[in-house]
């Protein structure tokens, strides 16, 4: 085993916010604008501000169990640490779905929207391209990783900027400027549909508890940032929504749903904005896979040293590099799966898996501060018990909005963990049995 290896802190405040940006991605506003606007029937803004809500919660759980437990393994280690190891891993399989299948997402994205460019040029060829440069990117480390997303992410924020800025200038008059926030002809509970769809967007605040042992004074850096990305998200998502229905308050018929957002960034700036978005949506595309893969391979490399998975494997640090490289590599081998999937389909995978750990995130505050640490006065009730368990109950609802097929798959998924589980510690009890069945034979030839 080659668990003596150590990951070296070297991210600062500065860093983590880009990382925790890239995988998130701002530009996954347009990514998933065709699937956020039909499953919120164009509710854009109230689907995102009732995220938001959902998500604050939450990120504030998160803050607190960062400081509590600064290793790696993001909710994984929460859960196991603060309510049960058993139930930490079932968390922990849950969030593979969401982690595993973000690179996916990437490739995908990216295949679908080259595709849509550039027609000539199978969409599969720049899914396997992407893949392979974003597995590199990876295996050089977590602060190269960094430093090239600082500029990939600063580049969204400004086409997200010069969007806004179009759509206003589009803008011939605005006769009723609460006409987003106010109307009430759609269901409140399409919104909070679409709300549970959107929470794929704000993905990426805890990601980087995944980086904990790679960062700068984990225990007030990780809290402080996804604080910091939380607040951003919120203002890229948010203002571009509010001005597009501002600007198209009518029903938008979209020809491909996947690829709605190059039609509606054609809609506002023509074909020229179009072909900038292109390259825009190539950096982010490309740094929010570089983000995802690391923070899938740190959990894997959290799984790996307790053994939850096979340590020789999943547990392994290059020396040099500093990277559990071979979870790099096996991420980037299932990422091909980009090949064979539809991107509905990823995303219903990443909220199952997300929306789970979320909602345990926000119970195991509870368990650890207010059930084992006592912490019960008034303002401690108010932090450690009456937030997590609004934050709980807000994702649970949520979680019960998700599509019928996306529990099912997530389900699933959850019972071959189940199983796995029942034969690791089946083949765990029969090499006991085996060496102490070696150990009385030896014992017994000694005995004279």
């Amino acid at each position: 085993m080659n668990v003596q290896v150590k990951l070296t802190p070297t991210l600062s405040l500065f860093q983590i916010v880009f990382l925790g940006l890239a995988w998130m991605t701002p530009m996954i506003y347009f990514s998933i604008y065709g699937i956020a606007y039909e499953s919120s029937a164009g509710m854009l803004t109230q689907a995102y501000l009732t995220a938001f809500v959902a998500i604050m919660f939450t990120a504030y759980s998160y803050g607190h169990m960062s400081k509590a437990h600064s290793s790696s393994g993001s909710a994984y280690s929460y859960v196991k640490k603060s309510i049960h190891p058993y139930l930490g891993f079932l968390v922990g399989w849950a969030l593979l779905l969401d982690y595993l299948f973000s690179p996916i997402i990437a490739c995908l994205t990216f295949g679908i929207y080259m595709h849509a460019q550039f027609p000539a040029i199978p969409s599969y060829l720049w899914m396997i391209s992407i893949n392979l440069l974003i597995t590199l990117v990876n295996l050089r480390g977590a602060s190269f990783s960094a430093n090239l997303s600082k500029w990939f992410v600063l580049i969204q924020m400004g086409f997200i900027a010069l969007f806004c800025i179009l759509l206003y200038r589009n803008l011939s008059s605005i006769s009723d400027p609460l006409a987003p926030l106010l109307q009430h002809e759609i269901p409140f509970t399409t919104i909070l549909t679409g709300a549970s769809m959107i929470c794929f967007s704000f993905l990426g605040f805890d990601s980087i508890t995944t980086m904990s042992e790679e960062t700068k004074n984990a225990s007030k850096t990780i809290p402080r940032a996804i604080a910091i990305i939380i607040g951003i998200a919120i203002v890229l998502y948010v203002v571009p929504s509010y001005l597009t229905q501002l600007t198209f308050p009518n029903p938008i018929p979209f020809a491909d749903i996947d690829s709605a957002g190059l039609e509606i960034v054609k809609m506002v700036g023509g074909a020229m904005l179009g072909s900038v978005f292109i390259i825009v949506l190539l950096f982010a595309i490309f740094t929010q896979g570089i983000s995802s893969v690391s923070s899938v391979s740190r959990l894997l490399l959290a799984m790996g040293r307790e053994s939850i998975l096979p340590d020789r494997i999943f547990a392994y640090v290059h020396p040099k590099l500093k990277t559990p490289a071979v979870n790099i590599l096996i991420v980037g081998m299932v990422s091909m799966l980009a090949l064979v999937i539809r991107l509905d389909t990823a995303i219903k995978f990443v909220n199952f898996g997300a929306l789970t750990a979320f909602f345990f995130v926000n119970i195991s505050v509870i368990c650890h501060y207010y059930v084992k640490e006592r912490k019960r006065s008034v303002s401690g009730t108010l932090a450690y018990l009456v937030l997590p368990a609004t934050g709980a109950c807000v994702i649970g609802y949520l979680f019960l909005l998700l599509s019928k097929d996306a529990l099912i798959m997530g389900l699933i998924w959850l019972i071959i963990g189940v199983l796995y589980q029942a034969y690791r510690k089946q083949h765990a009890l029969k090499l006991i049995l085996q060496r102490n069945k070696s150990f009385s034979i030896e014992k017994s030839k000694s005995t004279p």
